[in-house]
């Protein structure tokens, strides 16, 4: 007769809730004294070692995914031509938690990343045709269902 699987006793189970409990106590620390979420401080503390790491080498060395990592970095986009439904003209754009927050000439202000945009179309908040909502890849969901990706639409905000 197999001997059942108890697990509560099942030893990577427990050493899985034990990190977890660390990991939980660990953020709440880094919430209330910096405001950082687990992927922020994750991101931070792996780019503080390895500095120029992109966003698919951080996500390995973190074990988020690379949704989790790009939405934890900050970026300046500068000297790229920014087109709109309405407007077409040369300025930088800032991006923090995966949100457009500032468009500007001369932006000065601390990012993660910095792209040269310069001869580029910036276009921000555009919408990307070729979406994956809801699909199921490599044991997880990808972040948009079809009600959040069909409202970042409707708002001007791009989906993934």
């Amino acid at each position: 007769m197999k001997e059942e699987l108890i697990l509560e006793d099942f030893l990577p189970y427990r050493l899985s809730i034990l990190a977890h409990t660390v990991s939980g106590t660990v953020a709440s620390v880094y919430d209330k004294r910096f405001n950082l979420s687990i992927p922020e401080w994750r991101v931070i503390a792996i780019l503080g070692r390895f500095p120029g790491l992109s966003a698919v080498e951080v996500a390995e060395r973190t074990l988020l995914d690379k949704v989790a990592v790009s939405r934890a970095v900050t970026k300046l986009i500068k000297n790229g031509r920014i087109v709109t439904a309405v407007d077409d003209y040369r300025a930088d754009v800032f991006i923090k938690d995966s949100t457009v927050t500032v468009i500007g000439a001369n932006l000065v202000m601390d990012a993660d990343r910095v792209i040269d945009a310069a001869g580029k179309l910036v276009i921000p908040g555009g919408v990307d045709p070729h979406t994956h909502l809801e699909l199921p890849f490599g044991g997880t969901t990808t972040s948009d269902t079809f009600e959040t990706g069909t409202r970042a639409a409707a708002h001007g905000g791009t989906t993934c």
